[in-house]
């Protein structure tokens, strides 16, 4: 059994796999770590490998206090992925965005591929079919945007996020709503439609922690899973045991 964990900017997520099938999710809190980690080993006692992915500086001495338990494996630019990066500056790519690339070019193979990652930021990432990696953008998410309206301005207030009422607001709040939420999903339609213009049979991927609240706003046909890094991250470590 393998216990993958992605470390992201706003929480830690978790999941068990017994070959490429997912046992169990988990959110774990980030000062909790240890503990956390303890408490999924005492229910699935089989584990044997602990992933890492992680874009934060959480202390690797959170993990590597189990060695004497488990293999333990920090997923790095050194290791062997199934795609050509193209980047042009390869080590300043995030370590997300690889296991993403990853997960996309082993599980839809033979076509161009976009994922699209809507956590705190909003990371878009092409494999071409010919298993390139070309590239993408980054944008704010959802909660940096109204953070942002709030914190650099003197008299906006901090909303959560709500799905908008209308589309034309009627008041400071639901405009807010509407510029933060319509904006990011025109955004998001228009970048796939600029990629629509340069490349024909490709999937579109949508993952990240606001997966779930976007998915049905999309005008684009998408395939949506919130856990596609978690289930990445799995395969990209099956991948790399084959290949290195």
């Amino acid at each position: 059994m393998i216990l993958a964990i992605d470390v992201g900017n706003t929480r830690i997520k978790a999941a068990v796999f017994e070959g490429s099938k997912r046992l169990e999710t988990f959110v774990i809190v980030k000062f909790e770590l240890e503990k956390g980690i303890q408490k999924i080993l005492e229910t699935h006692k089989k584990i044997t490998d602990l992933v890492v992915a992680s874009v934060t500086d959480v202390e690797k001495q959170s993990f590597t206090v189990f060695k004497n338990t488990l293999n333990i494996h920090f997923v790095s630019h050194n290791d062997a992925f199934p795609f050509d990066n193209c980047y042009e500056t390869p080590q300043t790519l995030g370590i997300d965005r690889m296991v993403l690339a990853a997960g996309a070019t082993l599980q839809f193979p033979n076509q161009n591929r976009l994922v699209i990652d809507a956590g705190t930021c909003i990371t878009y990432d092409f494999i071409d079919k010919n298993n390139k990696y070309l590239g993408g953008a980054i944008s704010p998410g959802l909660h940096l945007r109204y953070a942002a309206l709030h914190n650099f301005t003197d008299k906006l207030p901090l909303l959560e996020l709500e799905n908008p009422k209308r589309f034309i607001g009627k008041s400071t709040s639901e405009s807010i709503h509407s510029g933060v939420v319509n904006g990011l999903v025109c955004e998001i339609d228009g970048f796939i439609n600029q990629y629509k213009e340069q490349y024909s049979n490709f999937i579109i991927i949508l993952t990240g922690g606001d997966t779930d609240f976007l998915a049905n706003q999309l005008k684009n046909t998408i395939f949506a899973n919130s856990n596609f890094l978690l289930e990445s991250l799995n395969q990209t470590f099956q991948y790399k045991i084959k290949n290195d």
